[in-house]
């Protein structure tokens, strides 16, 4: 008897069946309609654990675990917005300049739209567009840390500034050497919807530039 009675008092709580139990300890049996009910809320504690689990997984990815998403110039204009062609028509006439300097140092040209509208959806997402680089400040090492990403070659330059919505402001620690900017990037980063203005012209977007390479000509 004493030994039964220390069975009933020391039966371990994590008991799945009920038969042990109750062969133990009979004047402390368990419910039978209760019994069954055991396995079940163990099994849906697990479930619920393990989704859990797989959420915290997914939630704590880091950023660079993704590809970044790759943009396009149209997928800079809002759908529905007006598409401005590019005035592609050259600012100054270079064979009636003998010092090509000058041209540059000539007043930048009127901007086609310096308000045209933003896709909104895409601040914050990280993203990857192909462009060509319009410094606006050159270190002395020879390399512009901070310059406009522009869709076509010679644009805020040699021909007008196409509308802000095609220009993104681009902030980079490395920078790209000024002898190597005829050719086109690929620019990596999160962008941002917003604004900002420059002695060349108005951009609607800016991006911290993570990556910087080459994009091949097809």
């Amino acid at each position: 008897m004493i030994r039964i009675l220390a069975a009933c008092l020391a039966a371990p709580a994590n008991v799945v069946g009920a038969s042990a139990w109750e062969r133990a300890c009979p004047a402390k049996q368990t419910p039978r309609h209760l019994a069954p009910a055991l396995p079940v809320i163990a099994g849906q504690a697990r479930s619920h654990a393990r989704v859990l689990l797989v959420a915290l997984l997914l939630f704590s990815l880091p950023a660079w675990a993704a590809d970044p998403r790759e943009l396009d110039w149209p997928a800079l204009v809002p759908e529905g917005a007006p598409v401005i062609p590019p005035q592609l028509t050259p600012l100054h006439d270079l064979s009636q300049i003998s010092d090509a300097l000058s041209a540059e140092a000539a007043p930048a040209a009127r901007q086609q739209a310096p308000n045209a509208p933003v896709v909104k959806t895409l601040d914050g997402q990280q993203v990857k567009i192909p462009g060509y680089i319009v410094p606006l400040e050159v270190s002395e090492e020879g390399r512009t840390t901070e310059f406009l990403l522009v869709p076509y070659y010679g644009a805020c330059i040699h021909v007008p500034p196409p509308p802000s919505n095609q220009i993104v402001h681009i902030f980079s620690e490395m920078g790209v050497r000024i002898e190597d900017l005829y050719q086109p990037y690929w620019i990596e980063g999160t962008m941002q919807v917003k604004a900002s203005s420059s002695e060349l012209a108005d951009a609607g977007y800016q991006m911290e530039a993570e990556k910087i390479y080459a994009y091949e000509l097809k």
